[in-house]
């Protein structure tokens, strides 16, 4: 796996890569208890989001890539401990904005669905 994008991410807040390819990318995440937002054991939403967010960013895979926009649906809770797996595939790809299509599942079902808008920049967004 070749990864050029986001290299200092924290495998543990936001997924550990299984699979990385052209314009697609898998990613496992099994939420830790410090990511609880309540005794219930509920996942926040947000590192829900993060897992898909860098899915998406791997997806495109250049050092340059930068959120744009998301349209995201959060279809079921998560738990600490339960696996999820983050599937991305670039779906459209015009000059430097690219279209990124992610589904989060857990067992096969999915939790989390989104459209990621990528741009992929000439330079690194704070160069």
């Amino acid at each position: 796996m070749n990864i050029n994008t986001h290299k200092k991410i924290d495998h543990s807040l936001c997924g550990q890569p299984l699979e990385v390819g052209k314009g697609y990318s898998r990613v496992e995440l099994t939420p830790a208890e410090n990511m609880r937002a309540d005794d219930s054991g509920l996942i926040h939403g947000g590192f829900i989001f993060g897992l898909a967010d860098y899915a998406a960013m791997i997806a495109v895979n250049h050092p340059n890539v930068v959120l744009g926009s998301a349209d995201v649906k959060f279809l079921q809770p998560v738990k600490a401990d339960e696996t999820v797996i983050a599937e991305a595939r670039v779906s459209e790809q015009t000059g430097k904005k690219q279209i990124v299509a992610v589904t989060v599942v857990r067992s096969g079902e999915p939790v989390f669905e989104g459209t990621f808008t990528c741009f992929v920049l000439e330079r690194h967004v704070l160069g």
